[in-house]
């Protein structure tokens, strides 16, 4: 498995370096000069991990986690100098994953990096994603509504394992299409609302908690009943 990493850190010699440390290790990398980059390139893909330098210019480590924390469930490990403990509880208090001290040994970082991917592989196999009257087993990608299994081509599985993923927040077609899809393939938006009308349509009456939000894409939430 080719783990995607991104590296969001200002010195550009130093992120050279890391980023061919990891690229000799199999990892495919991704770089971010700054924390606003770092946001925008999180927002549009789904990276394994995520490497976070505290200071850097536009908007720093601890706001990019934030903002990132508020859209993505994914594994964030900060790098700094910034030593003090303050600083470190910040960092976890914003669900940081581990806190990595300048300068640091390289082959410690891989180490660390390769237990916090093996930490969440552990805690994502066999996992399970819930909503009212839906059910979706991770590991053997089967699809119960109100306890009937249901089957779905797998391009509309994949479609509802992300919506369900990012439940509660607004979804653009664009970044559908970019998770869903892939961002080396060419399709027009309108492809997102076929599926959708598919998936919609497998959910029979569970349909309900895909909500359109016009002019924009769509949210996964849940519908409440009285």
């Amino acid at each position: 498995m080719v783990y995607s990493l991104l590296i969001a850190e200002d010195e550009e010699k130093l992120r050279f370096i890391v980023k061919e440390f990891f690229v000799k290790r199999g990892f495919e990398v991704w770089e971010a000069a700054d924390g606003e980059e770092a946001v925008h390139l999180a927002e549009k893909r789904d990276f394994d991990l995520i490497l976070l330098d505290v200071m850097m210019p536009n908007m720093d480590g601890f706001e990019a986690c934030r903002k990132i924390r508020g859209k993505k469930d994914v594994p964030i490990l900060f790098l700094t100098a910034r030593t003090s403990e303050e600083d470190q509880l910040r960092g976890f208090q914003l669900e940081a994953d581990d806190y990595v001290i300048k300068p640091f040994s390289l082959p410690v970082l891989h180490a660390r990096v390769c237990a916090l991917l093996k930490r969440r592989k552990g805690a994502d196999a066999g996992r399970e994603l819930r909503a009212e009257g839906i059910l979706v087993n991770l590991e053997t990608r089967e699809v119960q509504v109100d306890g009937e299994p249901v089957s779905m081509p797998p391009r509309v599985y994949n479609l509802l394992v992300y919506l369900m993923r990012n439940q509660n927040r607004i979804l653009t077609r664009q970044q559908i299409l970019d998770q869903v899809w892939g961002e080396d393939i060419f399709c027009y938006d309108r492809v997102v609302d076929t599926t959708i009308k598919k998936l919609r349509h497998a959910l029979g009456d569970r349909a309900g908690c895909i909500r359109t939000i016009v002019k924009v894409g769509y949210k996964f939430q849940e519908e409440k009943y009285e």
